[in-house]
């Protein structure tokens, strides 16, 4: 990849920079790649899935940058990083911060930064309503990288939406060549996405992919883990060596649908997915534990009479006795997923339950409580992850034997 000089460059004894091409080639973790009037814009849908929707929440999610990385190896001190950000705002809440870039050299996290300015989608909880203010590009800068090759990973913050507009280094960079891992093909909900986790490496599907040895592409989409056709066709499409789904929360959350509904649908998108993947392993992930919802149906709802302490909350509007006419909670799920694994693994030897509360269960909540009532905070994402790699990459488990050991190529 041949870079330009940049003729900006150079200020007041700093090294000088070169203009290196953004391409698709530089991108992992993404399904698609939109070019825009500022630069390049990773998409976690492709653009088929995409037209076959029009929910807001939804376009939102996938176009947030979870689990996408510039990857690629160079001898450069300096790489700098210029990017067009659109940060979400709740009208009434306390400011969100920054979304974080990780820095990997060798597989190591090495530097942390953030960008100003950019757009801001203004939210208001309560009419539904939604505005953009536009802003200007940003950058982030890592300086004082090691001498020598090596592989760089840039992770984009996982809860903005982050068009690429420049990237700038002090010496050529080429793609990283593939290394070999296993490509681990995960969709899930808010949880998947990455909420409330410290940086898009400390995610939880991501931290166990560190673990695991394998290369994550993940399908966590905040509030759309909703068994849509689309989704699993994108899935059946993906490349990937490990897959795993995780089902329920946003089905109760969303209120979306009735058991009647739910069983058919588990069915259709595991289907689906098998189009593609015939033999590669398929976890099923049920639920995580959530008080809120255990046994009380969605959907869920902000709850603005509790908001003394700058946190927004949520509660479960449901009536647990809705259960009988077929409304969905938590306990209901976990029930049917692991009636329908057992039904399809005598003919899917390769089909895996994983029962959620596996990776944050009652006594984690007890000590570790979810802060709004329904996402984790940073230290159980980290739990999670850990959890997640010993459960599904270690002995016994799903992804058993499938990993790259650290540190290999």
């Amino acid at each position: 990849m041949t870079p330009q000089h940049d003729d900006t460059a150079g200020p007041d004894g700093m090294p000088e920079l070169l203009t290196v091409p953004l391409t698709e080639s530089l991108l992992r973790g993404a399904l698609d790649v939109e070019r825009t009037a500022h630069g390049l814009l990773p998409h976690r849908l492709p653009a088929r899935a995409r037209a076959q929707f029009a929910d807001p929440q939804l376009a939102l999610a996938e176009s947030q940058p979870s689990g996408v990385r510039l990857a690629f190896r160079t001898r450069a001190t300096t790489v700098e990083l210029d990017t067009l950000r659109t940060k979400m705002a709740y009208v009434g809440a306390p400011e969100r911060p920054d979304g974080v870039y990780d820095l990997l050299v060798d597989g190591q996290l090495t530097a942390q930064g953030a960008t100003a300015g950019g757009n801001v989608l203004l939210v208001n909880m309560t009419t539904g309503s939604a505005e953009t203010q536009p802003g200007e590009p940003g950058t982030v800068r890592f300086a004082g990288l090691a001498e020598g090759v090596k592989d760089v990973e840039i992770w984009l913050p996982y809860n903005e939406i982050t068009q690429l507009v420049a990237l700038r280094a002090d010496a050529p960079v080429e793609p990283r060549p593939a290394g070999g891992a296993p490509v681990w093909l995960h969709h899930g909900s808010s949880i998947s996405h990455g909420s409330n986790a410290a940086s898009p490496t400390s995610t939880w599907p991501a931290l166990a992919a560190s673990l695991g040895g394998a290369e994550l592409v993940n399908l966590g989409m905040g509030g759309s883990a909703l068994l849509d056709p689309f989704t699993a066709r994108a899935m059946r499409d993906t490349p990937a060596d490990l897959i795993s789904v995780k089902i329920g929360i946003n089905l109760v959350n969303a209120d979306l649908m009735r058991l009647r509904a739910f069983t058919p649908a588990v069915h259709g998108f595991l289907d689906t997915i098998r189009e593609g993947h015939p033999t590669a392993p398929l976890l099923v992930i049920s639920p995580t534990f959530c008080p809120i919802h255990e046994d009380t149906p969605g959907p869920s709802a902000p709850d603005f009479e509790n908001l003394s302490d700058g946190q927004l909350r949520f509660k479960a509007m449901g009536d647990p006795a809705e259960r009988a006419a077929g409304k969905l909670t938590l306990n209901v799920i976990r029930e049917e997923l692991a009636r329908i694994v057992r039904q399809r693994a005598a003919g899917d030897p390769r089909l895996f339950l994983l029962d959620g509360r596996e990776l944050y269960g009652e006594p984690d909540s007890a000590e570790l409580p979810l802060p709004d009532q329904l996402h984790p905070d940073a230290a159980t994402h980290r739990r999670m992850g850990e959890r997640f790699a010993a459960l599904a990459f270690g002995p016994g488990g799903a992804f058993a034997g499938m990993g790259r050991p650290a540190g290999t190529e």
